[in-house]
């Protein structure tokens, strides 16, 4: 694997995340494969599970690991062509090359502005840095995909799955604030690689990429969508057609026990108590979202193990 950017990197899913849980029970079996190697990872977005759970996976394997926290730190300049007489003091161009010689891999988390639909899409940040940089990139969020988090998320089924085809919903959930669609596309993407009866519940007006969800199954009726779910994942997305936008917070979309019954529940965290989830939820011998966050490690160690394997 040359660069980790979305979830068609993987060239095969199940044997990905059968390698995975072998991690997890010998996490430290690889700890000379990044002897001398170093990680960069730059947060242009703040960060909690992302970030200490790369650095945890790196230093599994045995890498050496920086941060920087990009927009503390200058404002970069990804435009070709411009004149930069203004807030923008180095260019991508310059900046890439040289964290490529500090850095064996560099991770990048950069979300998307939710203004400029075409912009977002085209993932100025992560290409430029795949572009202009000279070692592989992995992504840990981007405008429109979070495939380690995806990652996470199907180990998580895989170890918890109460039969060989589960029932497996994403709901969309109430939220105050326009969030970024890229965790669900990504799980949507990785649901579609896996043995799982997938189907999305969300009120209508939120609907998805197209292009992404393909032929997957809507249904705008949650409770309906939801009744003997082995698996509810909860998400709020803003809208795609009216880019950006929260058109609804309709709080009858709150996961509730009622409404989730006996299935197991998952959310990227963090989640808003008691808007996007209920308590009684979260705190449920049935909440899997402290087991998916731990999984976090693995999904990145996996990752950066097939890359330094390939350096």
């Amino acid at each position: 694997m040359k660069h980790y950017l979305n979830i068609d990197d993987l060239e095969d899913v199940n044997s990905t995340i059968q390698e995975a849980i072998k991690l997890k029970r010998h996490p430290y079996k690889n700890s000379k494969l990044g002897r001398n190697k170093t990680l960069v990872m730059l947060f242009f977005n703040s960060s909690l599970r992302t970030r200490l759970s790369t650095e945890k996976a790196a230093k599994n394997l045995g890498m050496q690991v920086i941060t920087l926290n990009a927009n503390e730190t200058w404002n970069l300049e990804f435009e070709n062509g411009t004149i930069m007489n203004a807030g923008t003091s180095e260019h991508i161009k310059e900046a890439a090359q040289v964290i490529s010689q500090y850095a064996d891999i560099i991770a990048v988390r950069a979300f998307p502005t939710l203004k400029d639909k075409m912009e977002d899409e085209s993932e100025f940040i992560l290409n430029n840095f795949v572009a202009h940089a000279t070692v592989p990139i992995v992504n840990m969020e981007s405008s429109t995909a979070h495939p380690l988090q995806a990652l996470t998320d199907a180990i998580t089924i895989e170890e918890l799955k109460p039969k060989a085809r589960p029932k497996v919903v994403l709901s969309w959930a109430p939220h105050p604030k326009a969030l970024p669609h890229a965790v669900a596309n990504s799980f949507v993407e990785i649901m579609q690689e896996l043995d799982v009866d997938f189907s999305i519940t969300h009120p209508k007006g939120y609907e998805l990429d197209p292009k992404t969800t393909k032929d997957i199954p809507i249904n705008y009726n949650q409770e309906e969508a939801m009744k003997d779910a082995d698996f509810v994942y909860a998400k709020n997305w803003s809208s795609y057609s009216d880019y950006g936008k929260v058109i609804s917070q309709d709080t009858s979309w709150m996961i509730t026990k009622e409404k989730s019954g006996n299935a197991k529940f998952m959310h990227c965290l963090p989640a808003r108590r008691n808007v996007i989830v209920e308590d009684a939820v979260l705190d449920n011998d049935n909440s899997a979202v402290i087991k998916q966050a731990n999984n976090r490690t693995f999904a990145a160690q996996v990752v950066l193990k097939r890359i330094l394997e390939k350096l």
